[in-house]
Formats: C-alpha cells, sequence, structure tokens
C-alpha cells in the first residue's frame, strides 16, 4: 500500500499526478502487479482502517466537535496557551478558514482516492469472481469507508467534488480533464447514499458482516446510513422523513452483539477494549500508535499550582509522569451542568481547586490510557466513533421528529449514568414539547460523548422546533448567555475552503458567504 497510494502524497482536490501507476517494476508492488491475491487487497483495507486512525483527531475533534462552543479559548486554566482558537471560537474566514485541503491530516480525498483505488481494480475483476465472498466482504468496507469520508466532507462543506475513479490509472490526460468543480448539495448526498446501499448489499452477498469493533463491519455501515438519513431528514433535504434513519437504527439496537455498560467507566478502559457497547473504534496501541488526549491534561509544573477537594496540594493525580499539557480544555459552565450523583463527570473530568476551594478548571480523564510494562504513561484507550449509547439518543431524535415520546431512551442513558443513585420519581426525564425534548436529548449527548467528536455536528442538527434553526444559535446549547454561532452567521454552519485548494482549482467554488455576505447559494 506504502507505493500504490504515494501518488496521494501529490495529491490536492486536481488528482494530478504521474502516469507510473501503468508501471509494474519487478522490486515492488505497483498498480500493474498487485490485486492479483486476496491477501493483497486484505492488506489493503487494512491500509485503509490505518487511513481512520491517522485522521482520526482532526476528522473528528476538529471538524466534529472543536467548533461546538464547549472549549476555553485564550489561556488555559492552568495558564496555558490554548491551540485552535479561531476554529474554537467559530472566527474562520475565508483567509482564516482554520483547517485546509478539505479537513488537512493529508486530505480527506487522499482517503478517497485509496477507496476508488482499491474499487477500481477489484470489482467485477476475475480475481473477485473467484473469490466472490471473501472480495464482497472487502469491497462492503471499503464502500463504507468511502461513504464515511464523504459525509465528513458533506457536513463540513455541503457540496463538495465526487471524484470516484483515479483517473491516472486510464493513461495521458491534461490537466482540464483532471479539475473537478463541486457538485450539489443533493448530488452529494446521493453518491454517499448509493455508496450506503452497494455497502450494505455487499455484507449481504459475503455472507459475513463482522470481525472485531475496530474493522469496519455491516453494523457501522448501518450506524453511518442512521448518521446519514437522520441529517438528511433534519437538516439538509427537509422534505424526507426520519423512518430510514429508524430503521437502521433498529436494526443494531436488537443486535444482539451490542449493548449498554452497566459501568460507564469501563466502556473506554485499555483493558475492555472489546466491550459490548463499541460498534465501532479508532485502535490505539503501545509501540504501535497512541492518540491525542495528552494535549487535554496537565504536565506537572502546571498542576502543582492547584488543591483537590479536600486541600491537598497536587502532585501528579493521574499518573501522568509529564507526558500531558493543556492545550485544550471544557470550560467550567459544561462541566458544572453535570448532576451531583451524575457518574460521568468524575469518569470523565477531574477538576481541581485554589486554596480556598473554588474549582479553577479540569482536565479530561477519559481516555487517560494505561500504564505499559516499562513503566511509562501510554495513551492508548480506543476512541469509539459509534458506540450503542448513540443508537438510543438517535432513536430518540426520531421519536422526537415523530412527535412521540423520547423518554424511554434519554431515561435508559441517564439511569446508567446515574447508577444506582438514580431515583425514577424525580430523575427521569418526563416528555414534553418539541424543543424540551431536544433540548434534553443535546444535554445527555453533551456528557455522553465527551471528546467523541460528536458536539458540532449536533448543535447543527439538532432544532429549535421541528423546522427551526440549528441550536447553534441558541445560547442556552452553549451554557451560557453567547450562542455557539450569531444569528448573523448562518453561513458558518460550513467550513471556507482554503486559497492554496481554490488555487488549485479553477473549477471550485468558496463556500458560500465567506466571499460576499449576501451571497443567496444552495448551503446544505
Amino acid at each position: 500500500m506504502k507505493y500504490i497510494s504515494a501518488a496521494t502524497l501529490g495529491l490536492a482536490l486536481t488528482f494530478t499526478a504521474c502516469d507510473s501507476l501503468n508501471l509494474g517494476p519487478i522490486d515492488y508492488y505497483g498498480n500493474a502487479n498487485y490485486w492479483q491475491t486476496v491477501p493483497q487487497v486484505q492488506a489493503y483495507v487494512n491500509g485503509m482502517h490505518l487511513d481512520l486512525r491517522s485522521t482520526h483527531f482532526t476528522r473528528d475533534f476538529i471538524l466534529g466537535e472543536a467548533r461546538g462552543g464547549l472549549q476555553v479559548t485564550g489561556t488555559s486554566s492552568q495558564n496555558v496557551s490554548t491551540y485552535n482558537d479561531d476554529i474554537k471560537g467559530n472566527k474562520i474566514s475565508g483567509d482564516i478558514p482554520g483547517v485546509s485541503q478539505w479537513g488537512g491530516a493529508g486530505s480527506v480525498y487522499g482517503n478517497v482516492f485509496d477507496c476508488n483505488l482499491l474499487i477500481q481494480n477489484i470489482e467485477d475483476s476475475e480475481m473477485h469472481k473467484s473469490n466472490k465472498a471473501t472480495v464482497d466482504f472487502l469491497l462492503a468496507q471499503t464502500y463504507g469507508i468511502r461513504a464515511f469520508h464523504y459525509f465528513k466532507l458533506y457536513r463540513a462543506y455541503g457540496g463538495v467534488p465526487l471524484v470516484n475513479k483515479v483517473k491516472v490509472l486510464d493513461g495521458q490526460v491534461t490537466a482540464d480533464e483532471l479539475y473537478t468543480g463541486r457538485s450539489t448539495p443533493k448530488e452529494t448526498m446521493d453518491f454517499i447514499k448509493a455508496d450506503l446501499k452497494k455497502s450494505l448489499d455487499y455484507f449481504a452477498s459475503a455472507g459475513k458482516d463482522w470481525v472485531n469493533n475496530v474493522t469496519w463491519s455491516k453494523a457501522a455501515t448501518q450506524m453511518l446510513a442512521a448518521e446519514v438519513y437522520l441529517w438528511s431528514a433534519k437538516v439538509s433535504l427537509g422534505n424526507q422523513t426520519p423512518a430510514a434513519a429508524e430503521g437502521y437504527l433498529n436494526d443494531v439496537k436488537n443486535n444482539t452483539n451490542f449493548g449498554l455498560l452497566t459501568d460507564f467507566d469501563k466502556i473506554f478502559a485499555s483493558n475492555n477494549k472489546a466491550n459490548k457497547e463499541i460498534i465501532l473504534a479508532i485502535n490505539y496501541a503501545d509501540g504501535e500508535a497512541t492518540s491525542d488526549v495528552s494535549l487535554f491534561l496537565y504536565a506537572d509544573a502546571s498542576i502543582n499550582l492547584f488543591y483537590d477537594k479536600a486541600g491537598v496540594r497536587l502532585g501528579d493525580p493521574l499518573n501522568l509522569k509529564n507526558t500531558g499539557i493543556q492545550r485544550y480544555e471544557y470550560t467550567l459552565d459544561f462541566w458544572k451542568s453535570f448532576a451531583n450523583k451524575d457518574k460521568r463527570r468524575a469518569a470523565t473530568f477531574m477538576e481541581y481547586y485554589d486554596n480556598k476551594g473554588v474549582v479553577k478548571g479540569t482536565v479530561m480523564k477519559k481516555f487517560v490510557g494505561s500504564i505499559n510494562s516499562t513503566g511509562s504513561r501510554v495513551y492508548d484507550c480506543n476512541e469509539p466513533i459509534y458506540r450503542y449509547a448513540d443508537v438510543l439518543l438517535m432513536l430518540a431524535e426520531v421519536a422526537n421528529m415523530k412527535g412521540g415520546n423520547p423518554a424511554q431512551y434519554i431515561n435508559q442513558i441517564r439511569q446508567r449514568a446515574y447508577g444506582t443513585d438514580y431515583v425514577a420519581a424525580t430523575d427521569a426525564f418526563v416528555n414534553a414539547d418539541f424543543k424540551t425534548n431536544e433540548y434534553a436529548i443535546l444535554k445527555e449527548r453533551d456528557k455522553e460523548f465527551v471528546y467523541e467528536g460528536k458536539r458540532w455536528y449536533d448543535v447543527i442538527r439538532m432544532k429549535d422546533a421541528l423546522t427551526g434553526q440549528p441550536l447553534a444559535f441558541d445560547a442556552a446549547s452553549a451554557y451560557t448567555t453567547t450562542p455557539v454561532l450569531k444569528s448573523t452567521e448562518k453561513y458558518k454552519v460550513l467550513w471556507p475552503i482554503d486559497k492554496a485548494t481554490l488555487n488549485a482549482d479553477p473549477l471550485l467554488k468558496q463556500t458560500p458567504g465567506y466571499k460576499v455576505a449576501d451571497q443567496v447559494e444552495e448551503v446544505w
């Protein structure tokens, strides 16, 4: 895979690359002498899973959470300068795009390229026909992963260039043939939904739908499909009903492989990675790859200035061994929103105090990792993309859209969060009007999915009325008096394209609103 996908290093949007993929040197695998055996294709699909891990922090936290209004900007409570403040403060513009190359991290289109290359070389090939069930399973994963990448692009940019073929494999092409303008939002969503159908069809014909919770599976495609169709019903194509999303969610809900764990803290433990709550996760391991959670923690010199709740000066309470620094921090207003009996607060955060017993800040300890055999701290917790709690809370959204009762789903999550302290008479949510229900769902999602890349999407998808505006424009969603986005910033529900990417392709247009404030175009 190193050589086959090396062309992605030279790609921007235009996918300009030399024609060397047609060559087949004898001393390493090029495109001409690859794709001959099932193990080769399996290794390549494993490589696409590595793509998911290498782009995880940018793709999920930066694109999916950082803009959600729950991050401290400027300096952290430990007096450390914070990262990505333009993004966290929604100060992005055409000149300050926040991210480049369609989300950075090597460009999502590089990941799309890898999917396209496999599909183009394998689908309906002789090797496919002679190993149909096995290759069908690999194609099911590939189509699901490609839909995943495009849905990330769609939620960030709306209509995007749709590239489903590696053109340089066809021989000599001109630059003009490689330029690709933005498709419409509907065309983009139709493409994603077609990939989802292909993925599910291939899972069915393969007769296999599961390996483990760090490998793309049928359940992962079903969760993605639920997200896509719920988004279609609430954000982009509002003439659709949530029925399709509900069907996919119920399929996963009724899958006996999955369910809620009793103990919230154990979902994320390094020694409990195969637990049944995780549907799909990014895999981290000591000596292989570790996460970015250290940026949400502390250095010894910083934490030593504070105290615990009992007034004892802090040393290294989480045994980080000076591996952390606080570049990202969740707001105290958010931390204070947890009920005292909500066990997710202590499982997610460690707070610290001044010498007068006043809470000064928090660090996130949810994915704090483990101590390895050499006594070193390693951030090796797997990080979920989908888990069972998301099934229940998306079903709650569907119920609210249908005018039903979302309380049954909300209360399953809340009961797990409160544990033995849960008292139905006082703690259970009671069905109310649409906005009250929507906020109850959002607040459970906020507490449940800290650092899981969902908050920004939630406040854009969830509404103040069935056909109303996103909760991002309502101050209550940010736990303060200031909304995540101002009413004059509706164009900021999408990201701008950086100038280098725009300049690389004359067919590209900037995201509406970032050049002309009163520009009227279809955004979603």
